[in-house]
């Protein structure tokens, strides 16, 4: 049997690289068959490595908002290269970005930055824990926050026990300190408070999941949240590294009206390149060395490059109109498929904020972890492969947000929308 050109790269890297990939969703286990190989990208689109174009909509999982390589972008990392690439201390382009983002959110009165999203919740943690002094922490199921020892943790058998390691390698006496409870419940996290409240040093979140394909929590569960942290004096974290400048300017926070004691940010801040950054409450901030006596270093961070990128990324976000824009291509899309699902019949809820949007095979919306799971996963499946025979690439994975970009036109969303129609048609079983 030959091989088709992406098989060939996929038995390649499979020699050195441990699963063919660096990171495990690219494997395309969830869905099963062979990963798209890429050579290059731009604005909507990507290309594989025999030029074949796709209609992305993953966007480098989201930080991709203006496109792939726009001009102004990549005309700013040519600068900053030409200047050197790291140089282990201060540049004026950190402060910048400091400046930045604490002027589009005003309650981050200092900010780090770091060279990931899990580097940014791994150190906020870090933090919180050595602000209050506490060792428990709370997180929720489906959420993901990178892949510290402390995140990689699931319920216990019962609601309130100690946490299970869901990964090899990570301790139980890690696991001990973590308590992770249903997302979206509002009488959970009432019972774990009411049990714990007094030991917890931190509540870290999604404020609206992304990593179990994307769930909308109710504004109750945010306002008990909020209430709860602040009456136990525990340090509410918004894990923002997917929501963050992606489903408004000001974040998932603005969209409902909570402020955090911290927040946590990936690649976006960068205009995709490696980077991350935590901030929030100056007094909370403040017990970061050199300042304080919680350690957290990275010779990387604030890299020039990233930081000319992303400052040359928020000048296009902070134009006139920008959000209402890209709100509206997103509408465009996601309710043009409801009503092609519906049209044949197919079980489907599908949801969005500014560029973010979720799809699921299933009649009523998921409101946590259990009802994802509970989606017909063959469906999406067949229909993500029947998309990518036709040229659109979606999340490879039932379990994973989609982004919709500023460079996506009205005639990619009716393309879309066209193999859509023919892909929901020839779902089967």
């Amino acid at each position: 049997m030959t091989l088709t050109a992406d098989q060939v790269l996929f038995e390649k890297a499979k020699r050195h690289i441990p699963g063919g990939v660096n990171s495990p969703v690219r494997a395309f286990v969830g869905v099963g068959g062979t990963p798209v190989f890429v050579s290059r990208a731009k604005g909507a689109y990507m290309y594989d490595t025999e030029g074949r174009e796709y209609i992305d909509y993953v966007g480098s999982w989201g930080p991709m908002i203006l496109g792939h390589a726009h001009p102004k972008v990549i005309d700013a990392v040519k600068l900053a290269c030409d200047d050197g690439l790291s140089f282990g201390a201060p540049t004026p382009f950190e402060t910048t970005m400091a400046d930045l983002i604490a002027d589009i959110m005003p309650h981050i009165e200092l900010i780090r930055m770091v060279s990931s999203g899990t580097e940014a919740t791994m150190s906020a943690i870090r933090l919180a824990r050595g602000y209050t002094g506490r060792d428990k922490i709370v997180k929720f199921e489906g959420c993901y926050h990178g892949h510290s020892d402390s995140l990689l943790v699931k319920a216990g058998s019962g609601m309130l026990d100690i946490g299970e390691p869901t990964s090899k390698g990570v301790p139980a006496d890690f696991a001990k300190h973590t308590i992770t409870l249903p997302y979206n419940d509002t009488q959970a996290l009432q019972s774990a408070f009411d049990k714990f409240g007094d030991e917890f040093a931190c509540v870290i979140l999604e404020p609206i999941a992304g990593n179990m394909n994307m769930v909308i929590p109710s504004q109750e569960f945010h306002n008990t949240l909020r209430e709860l942290c602040t009456k136990h004096g525990a340090v509410l974290i918004f894990d923002e590294v997917m929501t963050g400048f992606r489903v408004g300017l000001k974040g998932a926070s603005h969209h409902f009206g909570i402020t955090p004691d911290l927040s946590t940010f990936g690649k976006i801040i960068g205009a995709g390149l490696p980077v991350g950054a935590f901030g929030g409450k100056r007094e909370i901030m403040e017990c970061i060395a050199p300042l304080g006596g919680v350690y957290q270093a990275g010779t990387l961070s604030g890299n020039p490059l990233a930081m000319r990128a992303g400052k040359a990324m928020f000048d296009e976000l902070t134009r006139p109109d920008f959000y209402e824009q890209l709100t509206a291509k997103t509408a465009k899309l996601v309710n043009g498929l409801q009503k092609l699902a519906d049209k044949h019949g197919i079980d489907f809820s599908s949801c969005y904020v500014g560029g973010m949007f979720g799809l699921f095979f299933s009649k009523e919306l998921p409101k946590n972890f259990d009802d994802v799971a509970h989606a017909d996963t063959k469906r999406f499946n067949q229909f993500f492969h029947a998309m990518l025979e036709q040229g659109v690439y979606l999340a490879p994975s039932a379990f994973e947000a989609a982004f919709m970009s500023i460079a996506h036109t009205d005639d990619d969303i009716e393309r879309t929308l066209v193999c859509a129609d023919k892909a929901f048609g020839e779902l089967i079983g």
